[in-house]
């Protein structure tokens, strides 16, 4: 899972060098301060790090980068037509894993995925952004943060994210 600094509040606790417990998990409290470019790297038996070398980017940071270097990426982050429904306010992909509900309507949606992930919590967002410099634009004009747009379970509660990594999930 990613851990950039602008996104949910669970990951914006999150450190570059993120300690993980001998049973790898994520305790907040037990992060260490990073403080300029001094990391204190010791560890108890058993206890391992996660590394984040770009946690201090943005979304727009990632997709500058990813346009000024010309990195090819997978489809499924541009635009493309995909039946969805509507559900608390995000469009659901229509899957095996997520069919539609009684009384939902399916329609046909130019979207694209900002994030990617279990296709049973993840959504796309309504996009035309056929190209890096087009997300770059349309990053730039959003008002939602790339996981408040796009995660179902996200909405079960404030600290769902941080239950999840702290069972080890991430």
């Amino acid at each position: 899972g990613g851990a950039r600094r602008d996104e949910e509040k669970a990951r914006a606790k999150e450190r570059i060098f993120s300690h993980r417990d001998s049973f790898g998990q994520w305790q907040p409290k037990a992060q260490r301060p990073e403080l300029w470019t001094l990391f204190n790297t010791r560890i108890a038996q058993g206890e391992h790090f996660r590394v984040f070398p770009i946690s201090n980017w943005t979304e727009l940071d990632v997709w500058q980068y990813i346009a000024r270097e010309n990195i090819a990426l997978p489809s499924i982050y541009y635009t493309h037509k995909r039946d969805v429904v509507e559900r608390k306010g995000l469009l659901v992909p229509v899957t095996e894993l997520t069919p539609p509900r009684d009384g939902e309507e399916v329609v046909v949606r130019d979207v694209r995925f900002r994030t990617v992930g279990d296709i049973t919590c993840t959504c796309p967002v309504e996009s035309t952004a056929a190209t890096a410099e087009d997300i770059v634009i349309e990053t730039l004009a959003a008002e939602v943060s790339e996981r408040g747009a796009t995660r179902m379970d996200d909405k079960t509660s404030e600290a769902s994210m941080e239950k999840r990594k702290k069972d080890g999930y991430f």
